[in-house]
C-alpha cells in the first residue's frame, strides 16, 4: 500500500495535476506523506509535507481536512 501512495503522490504533485484541477488530490497526497513520513521517523519530511498540506487545505477552503491536518500538526507539537 505504500508503495502504491508514493507512487500516486510522485505523479499527482506535478503541475499538470494542479492544471487539471486536482489540487486536492495533491493536498490529500501530502497529507498522506505526512503520516507516513512520521510512523517511519523522520520527522522534517513529515512536518515538510503535513505544512504544505495545511496551507492547500487553507487556500481551498477545505475545512474538514485543514482541521485534520492541524490536528497532525499539534499532535506533533
Amino acid at each position: 500500500m505504500y508503495r502504491w501512495l508514493a507512487w500516486a503522490c510522485a505523479h499527482a504533485q506535478t503541475p499538470l495535476a494542479s492544471e487539471l484541477g486536482m489540487r486536492p488530490l495533491v493536498a490529500h497526497c501530502r497529507l498522506g506523506l505526512a503520516k507516513l513520513y512520521r510512523r517511519r521517523g523522520k520527522r522534517e519530511q513529515a512536518q515538510e509535507h503535513l505544512t504544505t498540506a495545511a496551507t492547500m487545505y487553507r487556500e481551498m477552503g477545505m475545512t474538514y481536512w485543514l482541521e485534520k491536518a492541524e490536528a497532525e500538526l499539534q499532535a506533533r507539537s
